[in-house]
């Protein structure tokens, strides 16, 4: 199948090196502490912040820094497969722990002793990306709980199909069998805190892909800081300042 056609477009109209469109919510979940609402494209991820709090398991107390749990999953009508899926299947937990490890190399957790912070993220509609977008909700709903963070950790896919890097893979993109890449990186620090690969690439090409994601990664990370700068001024507005 010809994923790039001769004109260099892809199946959904974008340049190989186009991210499809990113959208965001700040505050989806009365209730929760912080909360967001994440789309890349047809990809829409809502994510949901409480604490920080009471450690409720006194046996996974830390004493000298917060306990960061994470728990990864997706709406039955996410992918439009009417197979159910198993609550804590193996996918679920591996993507849990992606996004607790990840999210643990950004919030400075020394700051919160004794305390732990619950992170939820659910995927509302699948289409490629799923835990570049749960990432980045992520990090949003953590703003937005005003949890400290060394800085913000940004996530975004990249592959190689038809001899070609592609940027932010789409479902069918991803399906395709090709190699891919997922990053994450704290972009002020310039640190990789993510990195997966699901096959082997020569290391000239892995050098383009991976670069091509971290572009990716910094494209977010300035539309994040752009939603958290207007709702910032919105509160002041509100506020009278």
């Amino acid at each position: 199948m010809e994923y790039v056609s001769p004109e260099g477009l892809r199946l959904d109209g974008r340049r190989p090196m186009e991210m499809r469109q990113i959208r965001a919510e700040i505050g989806a979940v009365a209730k929760a502490d912080g909360s967001a609402v994440f789309e890349m494209g047809n990809t829409k991820v809502i994510a949901a912040v409480y604490g920080p709090r009471e450690v409720q398991n006194k046996s996974q107390l830390i004493g000298d820094q917060a306990l960061v749990r994470c728990e990864y999953s997706m709406a039955n009508f996410s992918t439009g497969d009417r197979r159910r899926k198993q609550k804590g299947d193996r996918r679920s937990t591996e993507i849990s722990l992606v996004i607790r490890q990840t999210m643990e190399a950004c919030i400075m957790t020394h700051l919160m002793p004794r305390s732990q912070i619950d992170i939820y993220v659910q995927v509302l509609q699948a289409d490629g990306g799923t835990r570049c977008a749960c990432i980045n909700a992520a990090t949003l709903a953590l703003a937005d709980a005003g949890i400290p963070m060394r800085d913000l950790v940004t996530s975004c896919s990249a592959g190689y199909l038809n001899s070609t890097p592609l940027l932010d893979l789409n479902y069918v993109e991803d399906s395709a069998g090709g190699p891919d890449v997922t990053v994450g990186i704290l972009p002020k620090l310039d640190k990789v805190t993510l990195f997966q690969m699901d096959s082997k690439l020569p290391i000239d090409i892995l050098d383009n892909v991976m670069q091509l994601a971290i572009e990716g990664c910094k494209a977010v990370a300035n539309y994040i800081r752009e939603i958290l700068l207007e709702n910032t001024k919105e509160l002041e507005y509100r506020r009278g300042v």
